[in-house]
């Protein structure tokens, strides 16, 4: 009765969350058709109009401004060949999915319901995330094959895991950030005495306070780090997610190169990794990219950017990479926070690790969450109040919006930094199993 009930509970929040989403794809059909202001995310047009492309027997490339993976492209072929909203059905659907494998990751963590449940309706009715979706953004498509890849790794499926790996670093680039804590927690201490690997489950809230008896390991230092990873990079299961994962990611980018050539190769992949956009974004780049532009960057130059993604990225990894879901976490923060380009919907990208980790936070929503929720939200609103007057406006006020965008970097190092103190670090996987101690080994 206990688990219909969760079932039932369950059914009833993807039901309403999958209303609210189908009514807001109703709603912006209805906006763009009506009114002056569009409710369609103008990247959507890019996708359809890509699709449309390949669907003529073209190249998506053909777009300008398309600069994804074909395999988008060839997903909404139906946006030509049905309905133009099929796309945003499509991402909606990946919202649903997100929050049915959030519910699977913290019940094989031993979640309760409750906490369960709050924790899904915390993406599913989080505002950033219904609106980007149904606006016709493909981000919860990623967001999806994320949490499915950590669900296979989990669940001891090094190989299924590897697979989606390598399609969805090809299909969006970033999640190749993941690596490294990916090979360190595929180690030599990932399958337990079963030979599947020994999940860690959660306990009670009271062990996030004075838990000093716990046996569970604490945050590693550099040294140990670099030797957990080197000495792991050389087991069975991580050379196999390695092969496997970088074969697909090889093999997807050779048919596509064979199918179109450099464009395929300049605009869906090394595009990204010089990308240097002059219009103003969150990022703390744009202004001095928006001075420079008509100059041109050195390869040097557009390089440099990442070297301070790369040390942030390097000290999380060397701290927290065994409590996966919290490192995947702050390595998306930073991540998003030190881009070179920084827009609305790369939020997504953290919202949908936020719910993994709540329930091994001790931080209360009144008043210190609160007060992390006033000082993002706040100091977002800060910069998009520069960034009306810019563009709506015609000001002048370029300093102050870059200014404005050092703020919001301030802002989300002070959440990550209010995160981490309240966070009670918990690695995913039990390096060795003692007699009494609470673990579960997870069946398929």
């Amino acid at each position: 009765m206990a688990s219909a009930a969760a079932a039932v509970t369950l059914r009833r929040v993807l039901l309403a969350s999958a209303a609210l989403r189908l009514a807001l794809v109703v709603f912006g059909e209805w906006q763009d058709a009506h009114l002056e202001v569009r409710y369609t995310d103008v990247d959507y047009l890019v996708f359809s109009d890509a699709a449309a492309s390949v669907a003529a027997g073209g190249s998506p490339f053909a777009r300008a401004t398309y600069r994804y993976s074909p395999l988008l492209a060839y997903l909404l072929l139906p946006n030509s060949l049905l309905h133009a909203a099929w796309g945003k059905l499509l991402f909606s659907a990946a919202d649903l999915l997100v929050g049915l494998f959030i519910d699977t990751i913290l019940k094989l963590r031993g979640i309760p319901e409750k906490m369960r449940m709050w924790s899904v309706i915390a993406w599913l009715f989080n505002p950033f995330t219904f609106t980007i979706g149904t606006r016709g953004n493909c981000e919860p498509i990623v967001c999806a094959v994320m949490l499915w890849i950590l669900i296979c790794l989990m669940k001891g499926r090094v190989m299924q895991a590897a697979f989606w790996y390598g399609l969805i670093v090809h299909f969006r680039i970033y999640p190749i950030i993941y690596v490294i804590p990916f090979v360190i927690v595929l180690g030599k201490s990932y399958a337990g005495v079963s030979g599947r690997p020994t999940l860690t489950i959660w306990r009670s809230e009271k062990h996030l306070q004075n838990d000093r008896g716990s046996q569970r390991e604490g945050p590693t230092s550099f040294l140990a780090t670099l030797w957990d990873f080197l000495s792991n990079f050389i087991t069975r299961k991580a050379i196999l997610f390695g092969l496997l994962s970088g074969s697909m990611f090889f093999a997807w980018t050779g048919v596509f190169f064979y199918l179109y050539g450099w464009d395929f190769l300049n605009e869906a992949l090394l595009y990204h990794l010089t990308r240097t956009d002059p219009r103003h974004n969150f990022s703390i780049y744009f202004y001095h990219i928006y001075l420079h532009h008509q100059q041109g960057f050195s390869s040097i130059q557009r390089l440099a950017s990442f070297l301070p993604q790369l040390i942030v990225q390097l000290a999380l990894i060397t701290r927290f990479s065994r409590d996966l879901p919290f490192c995947m976490f702050l390595q998306t923060v930073a991540f998003v926070a030190f881009n070179k380009v920084m827009t609305a919907q790369y939020f997504v990208w953290f919202f949908c690790l936020l719910p993994l980790i709540l329930s091994w936070s001790s931080m209360k929503l009144k008043w210190k969450g609160l007060a992390c929720m006033l000082v993002w939200m706040g100091s977002q609103l800060h910069w998009l109040m520069w960034a009306y007057l810019l563009e709506f406006k015609g000001r002048n006020v370029f300093v102050q919006l870059w200014v404005a965008g050092l703020v919001f970097l301030a802002a989300n190092t002070f959440v990550m930094l209010m995160v981490i103190k309240h966070h009670k670090y918990t690695p995913l996987f039990l390096s060795s199993v003692k007699p009494g101690s609470k673990v579960a080994t997870k069946k398929d």
